[in-house]
């Protein structure tokens, strides 16, 4: 059966999204002026990740030493210049081990100024939310991550068309509102 839509006949052109390289993306979030809020709806993300790793196998001294790592230098550089930057995770449970190790590394993100909170997914129960993980910046773009079924990082995709970043700034401000903040979220 033929796909009803152009959009279905070519995969990689999704309508709104940059066909070109995103910008590095330490650059477009120095560029913020005013927010950056990031939804991530996965249980698990790069499961080869050395510092995940080091976590699971109960390495405590490799994983302290690695909360001091240059994402949070970033998130110090951004919020000192007065942007909000928000995190917003929509979990399964009983949480996966991934997401127990999302929750260990959150409190050095809280204290470099980004505030998350959680939202376990059965309370989501009726949002409508984009399909893959994403930031808005300043509420006019979007960039979505793509990562494999077990987690892997695959690639990001940036959309400056002003409809697809107010529907994700939309869908973010839905969880947000049901989410728990971060230092009253009990992993379960």
């Amino acid at each position: 059966m033929e796909p009803t839509s152009t959009v279905g006949r070519d995969l990689d052109r999704i309508p709104g999204l940059a066909e070109e390289p995103d910008p590095p993306f330490a650059e477009l979030l120095r560029a913020c002026t005013t927010s950056a809020v990031h939804l991530e709806m996965r249980d698990a993300y790069t499961p080869d990740d050395p510092w995940f790793q080091a976590w699971l196998a109960g390495d405590r001294e490799d994983f302290q030493r690695r909360l001091t790592r240059p994402w949070l230098d970033l998130i110090r550089e951004v919020t000192g210049q007065e942007v909000q930057v928000r995190r917003a995770r929509v979990v399964s449970e009983p949480v996966s081990d991934y997401i127990r190790f999302e929750h260990a590394t959150a409190d050095s993100n809280a204290a470099a100024g980004e505030d998350i909170r959680w939202l376990p997914r059965h309370l989501a129960t009726g949002l409508l939310l984009p399909a893959n993980d994403y930031w808005v910046f300043d509420g006019q773009r979007a960039q979505f991550n793509y990562f494999s079924g077990p987690g892997k990082f695959l690639d990001t995709r940036l959309s400056d068309d002003p409809e697809i970043a107010k529907q994700c700034a939309v869908a973010f401000e839905a969880v947000w509102e049901r989410a728990i903040p971060h230092q009253d979220y009990q992993l379960r």
